[in-house]
């Protein structure tokens, strides 16, 4: 078995010397080699490839700083991101997690001197949310994904949603409370006084256990009641067919209520509109200047509709396939005469024929099925 052998003693012995963590001031940046002990330090610094990248850095020390800050910046938001999301950390436990790696870009490479420095920088670039604290400083990465920020704003819009359906439901049942209350007619009882015209005559009321009083049992006690306690019998009766009569109309009005949420609930089906517009073979406008001149204010078809928000689309002029969000698309309104498509509303996927376009009112008036809409 040779000295230099893999599984040689000296071999093994050599990597179990060199597992984990060496001290910082025997490592080389430049070259990227750790040395386990001052007199292998000092043998590589004189060793020809060391001589040779020094040379190199000599020629443009910049462009080698900027290159590690780069590096060292885009792991250590990775291990962030990766390892504690968007939650807030101590920036010491991020770092001390970044260095136990042994192929970590060491800081004093970087244009950073001290951890906090590079927190602070962070903090200014807007790349992560700081604060100072008597512990220390605190960091908090900001996730600024595509697919992340379109998932959010998806959750938004389905949330503005459910609340603006909550909010005419709402709506809709304080009127209904409103006109219930206008229609009730409150009763409110009629006092009237009682006078004798002869002080020896005996006044005697005749009180009904029953629910109601009948206009037989008021005529016969009409001669024994004087001519005021005929009147408070009467208005009682009288009374009491106007509440039976407009228990009768609460009847008809609750059947009216009835039938006006159906039609109204009818009518908000018909014309229901939805956050979202897409479909298949429309013609569609680009209206975004991400893509550069190429491709904005073009004509393009929509080939695909992928979760209701984005849109595979082909370029006219072209050919060109482009994944794009719907609100960096317009619709394209053709001449009148042509044949159009409704995207949203209560006829949405039906096809007709663009009659007149009125741009002072921002509408355009349509035939679908000899039915004329607006």
């Amino acid at each position: 078995m040779g000295k230099s052998d893999f599984l040689s003693p000296k071999a093994i012995a050599n990597r179990i010397k060199s597992k984990g963590l060496q001290k910082l001031r025997w490592y080389c940046q430049m070259c990227q080699k750790q040395c386990r002990d001052e007199n292998g330090f000092k043998c590589h610094c004189m060793s020809e490839s060391h001589q040779r990248q020094l040379l190199l850095a000599s020629e443009n020390p910049q462009q080698f700083m900027d290159y590690f800050s780069e590096e060292f910046r885009n792991d250590f938001l990775e291990l962030l991101r990766r390892r504690f999301g968007t939650k807030r950390v101590h920036n010491n436990i991020v770092y001390n997690e970044y260095i136990s790696h042994r192929e970590h870009i060491h800081m004093n490479a970087t244009q950073w001197e001290t951890l906090t420095d590079f927190t602070k920088w962070l903090g200014r670039e807007g790349l992560c949310k700081v604060d100072e604290t008597p512990k220390g400083w605190y960091i908090q990465y900001i996730d600024r994904d595509p697919e992340t920020i379109r998932r959010q704003q998806e959750q938004e819009r389905k949330k503005k949603q459910d609340l603006d359906d909550e909010e005419k439901t709402a709506k809709f049942i304080e009127q209904q409370v409103r006109r219930g209350l206008e229609g009730k007619e409150l009763e409110q009882p009629v006092y009237t006084e009682l006078n004798r015209e002869n002080e020896e005559e005996k006044v005697a009321f005749n009180l009904n256990k029953g629910a109601s009083t009948s206009i037989a049992a008021s005529s016969k006690t009409s001669s024994v009641l004087g001519p005021s306690a005929l009147k408070m019998v009467e208005g009682a009766v009288k009374r009491k067919e106007s509440a039976h009569s407009s228990g009768q109309s609460k009847e008809k009005k609750k059947k009216s209520a009835l039938d006006e949420i159906m039609e109204l609930e009818e009518e908000k089906k018909r014309t229901s509109r939805r956050d979202y517009w897409l479909q298949p073979e429309i013609i569609v406008k680009i209206v975004t200047k991400k893509l550069g001149e190429k491709y904005h204010k073009k004509k393009a078809v929509v080939k695909e509709v992928i979760d209701k928000y984005t849109a595979v689309v082909k370029m006219i002029d072209s050919g060109d396939k482009l994944k794009l969000d719907q609100t960096h698309l317009e619709t394209v309104i053709p001449a009148p005469g042509k044949k159009v498509m409704v995207l949203n509303g209560g006829y949405r996927g039906n096809e007709g024929i663009l009659e007149s376009i009125n741009e002072k009112r921002f509408s355009a008036t349509i035939i679908i099925d000899s039915v004329s809409i607006k």
